[in-house]
């Protein structure tokens, strides 16, 4: 028998992230080996008149094909699958392996090939901008370890938090895409972060379960060159297959200029990818309430209660401020109590204080009013 659950987070990616209309061809992609999910959302896309087509794909397996990949090949399969996604109208992305760091030893120069001439073509420039989409990932016994919690709390967890009442929460956002959008000056203050830029004229963007599931976060993005300070980052962070932590950055006129953290080499090697990958693509704040503590995984991560991102690397189009990249690597600092505290100001008023909105036009955005 089927847990309602799945089938009620198949309804909702299919009727509210992509809104399935009857003749769109939908590509359901699925990296693991998760198969209940992955059966219920075909049979909601059929029942939408839609048509899915499903690609399955094993992270070990994807590991041994980039091990020793020459560039050739690469962007054969690339092209493949760019005709394949310029055919589809709507893409669901399901992440189910039980290893994040399955990639971890694939050779960087593999890697960097990945992702400028397979990942940025296929997904960057074609799947993102053409088409309808939402990425999750689906509980295993390696999330529930990352959360520190048992694989049963992990799953209740997963499910508050996947379930959600989406529509509910885009409506609460709209006081903040309002708020952001009038505002110029940004000051950011926790312990090692002392950080200012401008947003003037960058639209701001509500994430409420269009394009990923978990989702709670409205995004924009910082004037190109404003950016000056100091962020440290409290999260860790799984980079092509490697865990980061302790990263602090310090920025002069946008550029990231001094880089470190646990790996400082193969961090400023990510950061020397391109010119663009020094500068900030993305400015975000996180406030999903059932999402409290990081597990290294950036769906999940990124919209924590009392979270922000300061994203090195790719603008989205939709908040675009001219800064271009291969990267982009969301990077979370939380600002509850238990993590440091900090404050957030818009124009010198400040609006959120230790992970908690502070004037009457956000009280809607605090976790007691989400749930």
């Amino acid at each position: 028998m089927r847990d309602p659950r799945v089938q009620t987070l198949a309804k909702q990616l299919v009727n509210y992230s992509i809104e399935c209309k009857p003749g769109e061809k939908v590509l359901i992609e699925m990296i693991g080996t998760e198969r209940e999910l992955l059966k219920c959302v075909i049979e909601e896309v059929q029942a939408c008149g839609g048509f899915p087509f499903v690609e399955i794909t094993d992270p070990s397996v994807m590991r041994s094909l980039l091990m020793n990949a020459s560039k050739d090949q690469i962007e054969e399969w690339s092209s493949y699958d760019l005709i394949r996604m310029k055919k589809m109208d709507a893409y669901i992305g399901i992440r189910s392996g039980d290893n994040s760091n399955e990639l971890s030893d694939v050779p960087d120069e593999q890697m960097k090939m990945y992702i400028n001439d397979y990942r940025h073509p296929v997904h960057s420039e074609q799947r993102v901008k053409h088409t309808k989409w939402v990425i999750l990932r689906y509980p295993n016994n390696s999330m529930a370890q990352s959360a520190n919690m048992s694989t049963e709390t992990f799953e209740d967890f997963y499910f508050n938090v996947c379930n959600l009442d989406y529509a509910k929460m885009s409506d609460s956002m709209d006081a903040l895409v309002k708020l952001m959008n009038q505002t110029d000056k940004v000051k950011i203050k926790s312990p090692g972060t002392e950080l200012s830029f401008s947003i003037k004229d960058i639209p701001a963007i509500k994430c409420a379960g269009s394009n990923n599931i978990p989702d709670g976060e409205v995004y924009t993005a910082p004037v190109l060159e404003s950016v000056n300070g100091t962020i440290s980052y409290n999260t860790p962070t799984v980079y092509s297959g490697i865990t980061f932590e302790n990263i602090q950055f310090t920025f002069e006129n946008g550029k990231i200029v001094k880089a470190t953290s646990n790996d400082t080499e193969r961090l400023n090697k990510i950061l020397d990818s391109d010119a663009g990958a020094r500068y900030i693509g993305e400015f975000s704040l996180g406030f999903n309430p059932y999402i409290k503590y990081p597990m290294k995984d950036i769906l999940f991560d990124e919209k924590i209660d009392g979270s922000m991102h300061f994203t090195p690397g790719q603008a989205y189009d939709e908040a675009d401020n001219g800064n271009r990249s291969s990267v982009h690597w969301d990077l979370v600092l939380i600002q509850r109590p238990e993590f440091g505290g900090g404050e957030i100001y818009f124009d010198d008023r400040l609006i959120r204080k230790d992970g908690r909105f502070v004037i009457s036009e956000l009280e809607l955005l605090n976790p007691e009013n989400l749930t």
